[in-house]
């Protein structure tokens, strides 16, 4: 059950001892563990709320620890998954999805007829009811990363440390990490494209761009060229971008097989499905490193749910970087809010945590002022951060690069001290999770003056 606690932090699993309280119950349902985070699954000695509203059990204080080990009443494993693969209840997108469903598919088979100002018209009334979900939670939903400072905290008074050592999150100590990515949905948009490229620059930012290989517009290896030869990076986003990837197993199967030429074809090692639908069950097919069609929350996206993380978490052998903050088409067309306030609001709960604060902002949706004013606005913000408050900002690929080093980095303890071992070990730092006023605190040490070589067993 410790496997995804120390993973997350990647701490020695010694310090992580976790076992259930008891039998499960045989129904799922929601419930807490602390004042913010909400959690769905099984539950030992009840069950639990059908519902995530009104005010379901805190699992909190049915936590017991006994001779280092820490009782807890639900499968932390089960939970965890729950809310990252979004197996919760009817939200979840392995249950009936608007595409899925007949009003969906007919949507989508007249859509192209329609006239884009009626398109956002329904699109705004099928989706009016957005700010009355109470799961997962908005703006920012940091279920899974609250429920894993809870169980370190565990683990500190039940085995009365005064610290447990881990590889911090973020290369060179950096506080949070942020990516830009740029989804190009039409020709208009992919023409936009040097002159995004051109902005990005005089902010010292470089991004991914999202290409969509088929029937929107011509994707030239002159174009995909143009892109990486500045620094940029490209991204396979779905196949046509018409909604169906992910309608029929063996459609998918077909349709992927397309991708994942397409990848190797642009050296894009990075993908993202199109309107952020998502089956994160069916993403072993893709031959790619990571993927980014999973948002944090998404109570303005046609699929319901959200991953209830600001961390990159592994689906097998991919990569998943969550999208944690709310797309640009979202921000203008639906909340009609033209400056970057809900954006700070969102970077500043993310970094609260120290987590991945992604973005998408599309070239076709910015071309004109006030649009590209609010983009420079945000750019400019995340420039600030990077001086000010140690923001590292990263391309999707160089995230996907650092978090695979870490996943495979150790924490080493002996009479030397604390050590990290592993390759690119050389950026890593090692941090200290304690306890204070009854919070957790985690601090990042320097990087040292002197790294002591490693040394092969047995010799001293």
């Amino acid at each position: 059950m410790n496997d995804y606690v120390t993973q997350y932090y990647r701490c020695p699993e010694k310090y992580i001892r976790l076992n259930l309280a008891g039998p499960l119950s045989d129904e799922n349902g929601y419930f807490r563990f602390g004042s913010e985070g909400l959690y769905y699954g099984q539950f030992v000695g009840e069950t639990p709320s059908p519902t995530p509203n009104g005010n379901p059990s805190d699992g909190l204080s049915h936590v017991a620890a006994k001779n280092g080990i820490i009782f807890l009443p639900f499968d932390i494993t089960q939970v965890t998954d729950n809310l990252r693969l979004e197996m919760y209840s009817n939200t979840s997108c392995h249950s009936e999805s608007f595409i899925n469903s007949m009003l969906g598919k007919a949507y989508y088979f007249v859509r192209p007829l329609i006239p884009v100002a009626v398109r956002k018209q329904l699109q705004k009334a099928r989706l009016s009811d957005w700010n009355t979900l109470k799961f997962p939670r908005w703006p920012v939903d940091r279920s899974v990363d609250l429920l894993f400072e809870q169980i370190i905290l565990a683990a500190l008074r039940a085995q009365r440390l005064e610290r447990i050592p881990f590889i911090w999150f973020w290369p060179d100590g950096a506080h949070s990490c942020a990516v830009m990515t740029h989804d190009v949905e039409t020709m208009q948009g992919r023409d936009f494209c040097t002159t995004l490229m051109d902005v990005n620059d005089d902010h010292g930012i470089k991004s991914s761009f999202s290409v969509i290989p088929e029937h929107r517009y011509e994707v030239t290896s002159e174009y995909v060229n143009s892109l990486q030869k500045r620094g940029f990076e490209v991204v396979i986003h779905d196949l046509t971008h018409d909604g169906h990837l992910f309608r029929d197993w063996k459609e998918y199967l077909s349709r992927a097989a397309k991708i994942n030429a397409y990848g190797e074809q642009f050296g894009a090692t990075g993908f993202r499905a199109a309107v952020m639908y998502r089956n994160q069950m069916w993403l072993h097919a893709l031959k790619f490193s990571y993927d980014m069609s999973v948002p944090n929350v998404a109570h303005l996206d046609p699929q319901r749910g959200g991953c209830c993380t600001v961390m990159p978490y592994f689906i097998g052998d991919i990569l998943e970087l969550p999208l944690t903050t709310t797309q640009d088409y979202a921000l203008f067309n639906f909340l009609n809010q033209y400056s970057i306030d809900l954006w700070k609001v969102q970077i500043e709960l993310i970094m609260e945590k120290h987590g991945l604060i992604t973005f998408i902002v599309h070239p076709d949706y910015i071309m004109k002022s006030p649009e590209i004013d609010v983009y420079k606005s945000l750019l400019a913000h995340l420039v600030q951060l990077r001086e000010k408050k140690k923001l590292w900002i990263a391309k999707a690929g160089e995230v996907d690069y650092w978090w695979r080093q870490r996943a495979k980095m150790t924490i080493v303890e002996d009479q030397h001290g604390v050590r990290i071992e592993g390759e690119g070990s050389e950026r890593a730092r090692v941090a200290y999770a304690s306890e204070k006023d009854g919070k957790l605190i985690l601090t990042v040490e320097p990087k040292p003056a002197f790294l002591k070589p490693s040394l092969p067993s047995g010799v001293n």
